[in-house]
Parts: structure tokens; sequence; C-alpha cells
């Protein structure tokens, strides 16, 4: 299992400290300077089974500036959003967990993080 995380995220941190209650094994990929390249996010998109346009936070200044929400949300423009993650992780929704099984979840609540650790 892999957490991709921002420390300074009150939700990662939430999610490591339950991951560590309940023992579980995983490593801790910090996405700000670890950046996922495009074929890593699409993977992990794949695995979510989410779109990119899905897991971007768009309240985000770079969000802003890129102008996101006018971007299309189709087949289309998959990849364009795809790039803009990778060159702008801060985009990333946080925290991603993959588990073992080859799922994912966005870890953001206590029940998403508990569904990671159940999926073996």
């Amino acid at each position: 299992m892999e957490i991709w995380i921002n420390p300074a995220c009150s939700k990662c941190r939430s999610a490591i400290s339950l991951l560590d209650a309940e023992g579980a094994e995983y490593t801790v990929r910090r996405y700000l300077e670890d950046v996922p390249s495009e074929d890593e996010i699409r993977e992990v998109l794949d695995r979510l089974g989410l779109e990119p346009w899905d897991i971007t936070r768009t309240q985000e200044a770079a969000a802003k500036e890129l102008g996101l929400k006018e971007w299309a949300r189709d087949h289309s423009s998959r990849d364009r959003w795809i790039t803009a993650l990778a060159g702008h992780p801060k985009l990333i929704q946080r925290p991603i967990i993959t588990a073992d099984d080859g799922s994912a979840v966005v870890g953001r609540t206590e029940d998403a993080v508990r569904d990671a650790l159940a999926r073996k």
C-alpha cells in the first residue's frame, strides 16, 4: 500500500494516523517532492475508476491561473488534464491510497481509509 500525501494537509495526517493505529504497512510518497509522471497519474486514475477532473483541486491558485473550471471534461481533454496534474502536482486531490488489491481510494474520510485497509 502506498499513500500520496502533502504533509501540510490535515486530511493526509489523519489518514496516516489511522493507518498507523491499524498497524498497516505502507509507504509514504510526498507527491509534491516526488511528482508522479503522467503515466503514474493515468495508472492511479484507472485504479480509482475516476477521470482527472474528478481528482483535481479546482480551488487552488494554479487551477485558477490555468482556467481549469472552463476546460472541457471529456475523453478528448483527458490528456490535457493529466498533463496539468503532472505539471502542477498541488492540484492532485489528497491523500490517495493505492491498495494491495490493485485498486485505490481518495482517503479524505475515515471510511475511505478503512475501505483501503479492507482491500486485500
